[in-house]
Parts: C-alpha cells; structure tokens; sequence
C-alpha cells in the first residue's frame, strides 16, 4: 500500500535499520534476504532525499535527518499496532496472542504464576513474555515493547495511564532457627542484625523497601545483595540474617521454605503496585482482559 508515493511497508524497514545498524541483522529481523533489505533501503534514501544510513567501518550511523524520522515514523508504527488491536476483538478461549509484561520476580511467583495456573484450561494458547525490570521499563513501553509495566507506583511514567493491581505491606523474613524471631525483633535488633537486601534486575535498581528505607533515614548491615526477591530463602537459611518481604510473597514463600516472619518494628509505607499501559492502548481489548485477570488474582 502506498501513501504520497512511499510503499508503507517501508516505515518498518526504517525502524529496524535504525534499531539494528546493520543490512544484514535488519534482514534477518524482518525475515527476508540481505538484498532485499538493502532495496529497500535504496528506495527509503530515494523518498526522503537523505542517506539516512551511513557506513562507517563495520556499522552504520544514522544521519541527522534519519534520527530526525525515527520517533515520528515509531510513533506512527505504534499507532497503527494500536489501531489494529483495538479493532480486533478478544476471545481469550481461542486467542494465540502474546502478552510482553515487565515484572518482578515477586509479581512473576505471587501473582502471574497462579493466574496461569488458573487460565490453562480458559486461556491455552495465550502466551506471557515476562521482561525483567529496569530503568528502561517505561521506554519499552512508549516503544511498543512491552504491552504492560507492573511496578511500585514510585516508579511509573506520570504521563502514561495506569491502573492500581494491589496494595502489599511488607515484613521480616529469616530462616525459621534464626533466634530473633523467637525473641522478638525490636528497632535495636533490626539495625543490629545482618541483612540481606535485593537489587531488582539487570540495572539493580533498588527495591521499594530500600527506597523507603532511605526516606525516612533508617540504618541497617547490608551483608548480602542480589538480585531477585525468590533468590532470599536460601541467603538466609542457616544465618542470622533477615531481609524486607512484600506480605504475599513472604507468605507463599514461608509455606514452602524453613522461613520465620514477624513484622517491622516501626511504621512503613504500604506499597501501591500498579499496572501501566501506552495511553494508545486504553482500549484494547486483550490488554484490558488481562489486567482484569491480574486485578482478579490479586483479590483471591
């Protein structure tokens, strides 16, 4: 299809080459041959009077006019998606559709876990693509990248719509021999004991817990840090250690695991979990039915 004279199929073209930098990966991307690709990129230099691609050793830099092009033509891309979804209706019973959601490994085991279970007879041949979170999470989003960010409400896009999934406090987890959950966990224990702090994702970007902790000036050992909430039942087996733990998941967690809870020895915030989405999506259909599932597990 063609529009003032350019074939539209070329604005995907563009996005790949700009993303890739190279003939050869935006070919294989896009699965077709390197020379086809490399016509098309001809006829996208032809149209727009620019080279918009310029080698430079073994990789190609985008001129000042091709990254001029590249947020118009991704955010016409990503309307047109927007458009197509929302057009198209949602039968989770047959749909073969496939979600990308950054999530936690917290939300990922507490809540998505036991909704698949839930939806493997409603739901078959939906599909999860779970990314892990980073500071890039919003990004993806407006890109196009990840149908759906869950994150504590600190960390949303103010410009993107979202949707509250639940409110969790959170508590003390140790393992379960650890004698200060037998003799109480008082202030001077909590900044006394060692503890085990996690760093959520490739960014190690640090946990609500940990925000909070600096906002209201609370000091506590870190010993021990990594970088998921699951990776905590076995950094505190046999230590004296303890670590911050959102409710549900210390809950489902202690059923499984030699695990020991009690509560903060002092006021902290209640987190607010909220599920974020490209304002282009509001009216997505399947979007819109998986956020109901998610909102719907949260309250079983």
């Amino acid at each position: 299809m063609r529009f003032k004279g350019l074939d539209l199929n070329l604005l995907l073209a563009f996005q790949i080459l700009l993303e890739e930098r190279s003939v050869t990966r935006a070919a294989r991307r896009l699965n077709v041959s390197q020379p086809a690709m490399s016509a098309a990129l001809a006829r996208l230099r032809d149209y727009f009077g620019d080279e918009l691609l310029v080698a430079h050793g073994k990789q190609m830099h985008p001129t000042v006019h091709a990254e001029s092009l590249a947020e118009p033509i991704a955010q016409c891309l990503r309307d047109v998606d927007a458009l197509l979804t929302r057009s198209a209706s949602f039968d989770p019973a047959s749909s073969q559709r496939r979600f990308r959601i950054v999530a936690s490994d917290y939300i990922t085991t507490s809540v998505i876990c036991p909704m698949l279970e839930r939806l493997a007879s409603a739901a078959p041949g939906v599909r999860l693509e779970i990314l892990l979170p980073s500071e890039e999470a919003a990004q993806l989003m407006i890109e196009g990248k990840a149908d759906l960010v869950i994150t504590p409400e600190d960390f949303t896009d103010p410009d993107q719509p979202t949707e509250l999934l639940c409110e969790e406090r959170q508590l003390l987890v140790g393992w379960q021999d650890n004698p200060a959950f037998a003799q109480g966990i008082d202030e001077a224990a909590f900044e006394a004991l060692g503890h085990v702090a996690v760093l959520v994702g490739s960014n190690r970007v640090a946990s609500f817990a940990d925000r909070q902790m600096e906002r209201l000036g609370r000091n506590r050992r870190i010993e021990i840090t990594c970088g998921c909430f699951t990776m905590l039942p076995w950094l505190l087996h046999g230590t004296q250690r303890i670590a911050l733990m959102h409710e549900r998941l210390a809950h489902q967690m202690a059923a499984r695991f030699p695990l020991a809870i009690a509560e903060i020895p002092f006021n902290f915030p209640i987190m607010r979990e909220m599920m974020q989405f490209h304002r282009a999506r509001v009216a997505d259909e399947g979007l819109n039915w998986l956020r109901t599932e998610l909102k719907w597990q949260t309250n079983t």
